[in-house]
């Protein structure tokens, strides 16, 4: 097989690309110029230079190509260029939707969020569920529930693309949540927020996994809820804490934490900053939550994740 993938200098991406390669498919990998390709170094992959909104770029890429793995977004919260974020999220999606129709491609498979689903007031869902929320938490929460949009009339009109829906995402490279881990190995990560806040977990690679199968057993239009399973915030650091023998961050009182988001958030726009707290985040932590079922995936795809457990061990291995 011969893939492309987008996104694939980022976290996920670049797992994606180094598990296609060592099952012998060939890769190809859509990067900008100024892109950091430090996350393939040692990869043999056919670096195809362009932008998700360049059709042009995207037809080039897609030459010879069976299937593609879309990836690219722009994943952020707290104070974002939202029209960048649009352009990226939601345009280049269909951007890439278009272009692989027009190029045949056999297979696309899109990586979505759980997010698409909205706040489900802590009411555990599945692939059946229909958003309720009417309003959006967050620019990347309206953007990639647009993007989503157009995958799914993308599929009505025959192209045969699927969706997969991870939680939140872990590894020992992670980008994002790794900073947190980094510092509570370090024994500096002394306060933390909302420790009755419910996450989803899954391992990076276990979700290359479900991209992996869906591309190879799923039909079209289908799609997959990708989570190993939740833990609290609390639970979660006290996991952590068992694990290593550092403390528990001290869990400050949500009252302020409020107030230092609504402080904070006026600061980091006026000097283009992001502030570790903002009105959005303290949104995210405190009244917004979002509880799945992965069983569709195990059931119909054969997947089989590690554990919540293990996926956090692996997370500490730091690298």
């Amino acid at each position: 097989m011969k893939a492309l993938v987008t996104g694939a200098t980022g976290f996920t991406g670049s797992h994606l690309v180094k598990a296609l390669i060592q099952r012998g498919d060939t890769v190809v990998a859509l990067a900008r110029k100024t892109s950091d390709l430090s996350r393939l170094q040692g990869c043999a992959v056919e670096l195809a230079y362009g932008d998700i909104g360049d059709r042009s770029s995207l037809e080039a890429a897609m030459q010879g190509v069976d299937t593609v793995f879309h990836v690219a977004a722009y994943v952020e919260l707290g104070i974002v260029d939202a029209a960048k974020m649009e352009q990226i999220n939601v345009e280049g999606t269909r951007a890439v939707l278009e272009t692989a129709k027009a190029a045949g491609i056999t297979k696309l498979v899109y990586c979505s969020t759980i997010g698409v689903y909205g706040d489900t007031q802590g009411k555990v869902v599945d692939e059946t569920f229909q958003r309720t929320q009417t309003d959006f938490s967050s620019a990347y929460d309206r953007t990639k529930y647009l993007a989503q949009q157009w995958v799914d009339q993308a599929a009505a009109e025959g192209l045969p693309v699927v969706s997969v829906m991870p939680a939140g995402i872990f590894g020992s490279d992670d980008p994002h949540f790794g900073k947190v881990l980094d510092a509570f190995l370090q024994g500096k990560l002394k306060v933390w927020a909302g420790g009755d806040r419910i996450t989803g977990f899954v391992h990076v690679d276990d979700l290359v996994a479900a991209m992996l199968l869906a591309a190879e057993k799923a039909p079209t239009g289908a799609h997959y809820i990708i989570s190993a399973g939740e833990l609290s915030t609390r639970e979660m650091f006290e996991f952590l804490s068992q694990e290593t023998g550092i403390p528990t961050p001290w869990e400050v009182p949500e009252p302020l934490v409020r107030l230092a988001g609504n402080l904070l958030e006026p600061v980091g726009r006026l000097l283009s900053w992001q502030p570790p707290i903002s009105r959005e985040r303290v949104h995210y932590i405190y009244d917004r939550c979002v509880r799945i079922d992965a069983t569709k995936a195990k059931q119909e795809l054969g997947w089989q994740p590690r554990s919540v457990e293990e996926t956090l061990r692996e997370a500490l291995k730091r690298s």
